[in-house]
């Protein structure tokens, strides 16, 4: 079996398209695995993890918490909310109190970028990111390229989308480094206010045509608009947001092609997607969050032999 180069995953930045394709390799067996009656592989019996999230979080969280049980793995659970961090704790206080319980990995999410990277260098245990502020967020683009590999095959080539809020998106930056790693083209969309200035310095395309977007991509990957980040206004209303740049089933049809539609969930229906797209067969969505479960066992399973 082959190894992962890095003893932590903090980015898509810090792993080689080898990494990638290891992962994605080894998620397609845990895949196999979940389908089964029998869900459960002894493969983690004797590792601690500890989900530390300092942030909200309901997919995620659910995800890796049923990865790392179909490992068999012991599982702890912290939430910041009913924690000592409410006292004044600090994040390595925290975490150094968890692992004196001999907890062998961490999955971290945080409201501040770069916060699993601080962590990983000062405790001994593995380290995943599961969304650092407006950072990153790799295990949601690794399973967005496991899902999209499943529907297309190798993605050298292909024309990928990202749609929506990108500047307060961090499934979009890990999106763009994952998929440039495999080889496929990528280009963002949105209002001018929603990408930041220097994104064309990554070598991807921009538009402010939803339609332009479309017609030119094979896959859309569409991004929630995340009000609970914008301290100030991007676009007048939601409603005329939805009016430029939501997607329904009739831009769809109009299309004269097949295209892939994803999204990381939660979707605002009716503002980035209308119901009809979202439930029509152009879309993934759910596939998505079967995949995510395979990836982060993958991820887990590939950390622990480190």
């Amino acid at each position: 079996m082959t190894k992962l180069s890095v003893r932590h995953l903090l980015g898509i930045k810090n792993l080689n398209e080898n990494d990638i394709q290891t992962i994605l390799d080894t998620a397609t067996q845990f895949k196999e695995v979940i389908n089964r009656p029998i869900k459960k592989v002894p493969s983690l019996r004797d590792i601690t993890i500890a989900n530390v999230f300092f942030e909200n979080s309901t997919r995620t969280r659910l995800s890796f918490e049923l990865a790392e049980k179909r490992l068999s793995a012991d599982v702890v659970n912290f939430s910041a909310s009913g924690s000592s961090v409410k006292k004044g704790e600090t994040l390595l206080d925290t975490v150094n109190n968890i692992l004196a319980m001999k907890v062998d990995m961490i999955v971290m999410r945080h409201s501040s970028p770069g916060a699993p990277h601080y962590l990983s260098s000062r405790i001994p245990a593995n380290v995943v990111n599961a969304g650092d502020g407006t950072h990153e967020h790799p295990t949601q683009a690794l399973l967005d390229a496991f899902s999209m590999r499943e529907k297309l095959g190798d993605l050298a080539g292909k024309k990928i989308a990202i749609i929506g809020d990108i500047t307060h998106s961090r499934v979009a930056l890990s999106n763009i480094f994952c998929l440039q790693k495999l080889g496929a083209e990528v280009m963002v969309c949105g209002p001018s206010t929603l990408i930041p200035k220097h994104l064309g310095d990554l070598g991807v395309k921009i538009s402010h045509n939803v339609k332009e977007a479309l017609q030119w991509c094979e896959v859309a990957n569409v991004l929630r608009i995340q009000l609970e980040r914008q301290q100030i206004k991007y676009f007048p209303s939601l409603r005329e947001y939805s009016l430029y740049y939501g997607i329904n089933k009739a831009m769809l049809d109009e299309l004269g092609k097949e295209i892939v539609l994803m999204h990381p969930g939660p979707i605002n229906r009716g503002v980035e997607l209308s119901s009809d797209a979202a439930d029509s067969n152009h879309s993934i969505i759910l596939n998505q969050v079967e995949n995510g479960v395979a990836v982060r066992m993958a991820v887990l399973y590939l950390l622990a032999q480190q």
